[in-house]
């Protein structure tokens, strides 16, 4: 099967410190007609060069490496004016709170485990490329349990703000705070991703939340999702 035209590429430039498992997810990544690898990286100081030369659309990038760890890279890269249609996709086996927020902090559009399959990575990265912010349920869970063991500053805002949803916002809402993407959404409610993106869309304007993390921690917040740590719609 032929490769698409160039403009309707994702382009992908991968950053991790181990030549296997870059050759591993250059192998996966390139199952998909609509995947390029344009450019591999083993330090992070050499993931920031590439991207300023390969303008790719996507920076697959591990959070452990010489020179300049993943979080830094991933900050200097979403800093660069000239890269702002460059977005970072985390994929790393420490899905603990602290890179999580860090990872979200430094600018990054996704945060995904190393044991996803085949299907999942190139999933992530199409999504990541549309646009959209991606967690996975463990990150979502380490970033929910980090924000909820912080005090409430205002206790009777986000039920106030959640009344403004419609029902089917409230939903869509709800299915994203398992980690779920507006794909896999789509497919659960038979609807199409663009009216899932939509509604999510709407749901931030009107709670005033800035990307999709905070759409997840506002949603354990206020009650409309249950603790983490206990069956989340979409993670039994």
């Amino acid at each position: 099967m032929m490769k698409p035209e160039p403009s309707t590429l994702v382009r992908v430039l991968i950053a991790d410190d181990q030549a296997l498992l870059r050759a591993a997810f250059k192998t996966l990544l390139e199952t998909a007609v609509d995947v390029q690898v344009v450019g591999e990286a083993g330090t992070g100081t050499k993931a920031v060069r590439l991207a300023q030369t390969l303008r790719p659309d996507v920076v697959l990038m591990d959070i452990r490496m010489p020179e300049l760890d993943g979080l830094r890279a991933t900050a200097e890269i979403c800093a660069d004016p000239a890269l702002a249609a460059c977005r970072v996709l985390i994929l790393t086996t420490y899905e603990t709170d602290e890179y999580v927020a860090e990872g979200l902090r430094s600018g990054a559009s996704g945060f995904i485990g190393k044991g996803i399959d085949a299907d999942g990575l190139i999933e992530a990265v199409r999504t990541i490329a549309r646009g959209d912010t991606l967690l996975s349920p463990a990150a979502t869970r380490s970033l929910v349990e980090r924000f909820l063991a912080a005090p409430r500053t205002d206790p009777g805002r986000q039920p106030a703000q959640l009344a403004e949803l419609t029902p089917r916002e409230r939903e869509m809402v709800a299915l994203a705070a398992t980690g779920l993407s507006n794909i896999e959404i789509a497919d659960r409610m038979y609807l199409s991703p663009f009216t899932v993106r939509a509604h999510v869309q709407r749901a931030m304007t009107k709670l005033n939340a800035r990307d999709r993390a905070q759409l997840v921690v506002i949603a354990y917040q206020s009650g409309l999702v249950d603790n983490p740590g206990g069956n989340a719609p979409g993670n039994t």
